[in-house]
């Protein structure tokens, strides 16, 4: 059995992307953006993206309990009909004025290069721009790794203003709260630094929400909360981690599943009008959106992930706001992985981070 095992374990190994073992230099100055907003939307596939809703779970009644609703909803005639529906600031707006990534319909892919395709592993890897073998399950260990917004924290420039804000309440191990000194709220703690009466009132309809069933905030919350740190606060670099679509998609629920895509939608839209409304991130904000994981390809498998289900490695991105050229959907032959945007992240802000290559060297900018 054991010689099984590390049979297996290097089989596995040798199909990690192949590690790059150097720094590329950033132009300082030309191509810096003043704030950066990075999105996450855990769990959301790529198929939802670039598809819209899949017609074969659509109208599965072990998947989807209203399909006349989610039919009329979100159903149509073609893809392009459907994932405007479905994502209308996406298809509207980032697909006009920024860069969407990972149709594989166009070989044009997004990966995850860590070996586990689940959360903790994935955003690790987007924020640390490593891979760490043992690194390999969602538990609440303190990351070992720096990330990003650590390190854009001990730059004069940045202390204090970075923020970050999720619905899963790991994230204070992944970025190490106690080691970084970043700002987290996370799941369902409080905003403890304010004390108005509606605030006590949000904090108290959070605690009603609190569904056993789920791991985390409701996302809608967790948004609610963050902007009123951000009209608060303003900081230059700005994290949300948003959580419900993976919660959904473990739970089997295709109809909350596809609203809570939807609703996820709507609050990048919300949070790219504030931010093109407001005196100091007007022309001034870069927005990367993406996911820390794909799921199973299959409408039978599209509920779980992991090492063992195909497609959980394909994930996606979309990039929106200063330095990055209207290209639109990319349809060309590319790859792409997660453990770039760590790089990119602090390319986008003039200042380099860890040895991979960041996307920004094959990507068109402005």
């Amino acid at each position: 059995m054991k010689h099984l095992f590390f049979c297996f374990f290097f089989i596995a190994i040798s199909q990690l992307p192949e590690a790059r073992e150097y720094k590329i230099p950033l132009p300082k100055n030309s191509y810096s953006s003043a704030n950066i907003f990075i999105i996450t939307v855990d769990g959301y596939r790529w198929q939802e993206l670039f598809n819209g809703a899949d017609s074969n779970i659509l109208n599965n009644t072990s998947f989807t309990t209203d399909k006349v609703k989610m039919n009329a909803l979100y159903g149509g005639a073609s893809l392009i009909e459907k994932r405007k529906k479905l994502m209308p600031f996406m298809w509207n707006i980032v697909a006009k004025k920024g860069q969407l990534y990972g149709n594989r319909a166009y070989n044009n892919n997004v990966n995850v290069a860590n070996l586990y395709s689940i959360s903790y592993p994935g955003y690790s890897e987007m924020f640390t721009g490593k891979t760490d073998l043992t690194i390999a399950n969602n538990n609440k260990n303190l990351n070992p790794h720096q990330n990003i917004f650590e390190y854009l924290n001990t730059k004069d420039k940045y202390r204090g203003k970075v923020g970050v804000f999720t619905s899963w309440n790991v994230f204070p191990f992944i970025l190490n709260e106690e080691r970084s000194g970043i700002k987290i709220n996370s799941g369902h703690e409080n905003l403890t630094e304010e004390t108005t009466n509606n605030q006590r009132k949000l904090n108290t309809i959070q605690t009603s929400l609190i569904n056993e069933k789920l791991q985390i905030r409701n996302d809608m919350l967790t948004y609610i909360e963050a902007k009123k740190y951000l009209k608060k606060n303003h900081p230059s670099i700005f994290y949300l981690g948003l959580g419900e679509t993976d919660e959904y998609g473990h739970l089997e629920n295709y109809d909350m599943y596809l609203q809570k895509a939807n609703e996820t939608d709507r609050i990048i839209a919300a949070l790219w009008h504030w931010t093109q409304t407001t005196k100091g991130y007007k022309n001034n904000t870069t927005f990367i959106i993406t996911t820390d994981h794909g799921r199973g390809s299959s409408a039978s498998k599209w509920t779980d992930h992991g090492f063992f289900t195909p497609g959980s490695s394909q994930t996606w991105l979309a990039m929106l706001g200063k330095n990055v050229s209207p290209l639109g959907e990319i349809k060309t032959e590319n790859q792409l992985y997660q453990k770039q945007l760590a790089q990119t992240i602090a390319g986008f802000l003039g200042e380099e981070f860890g040895n991979e290559r960041p996307i920004l060297e094959s990507i068109g900018r402005k």
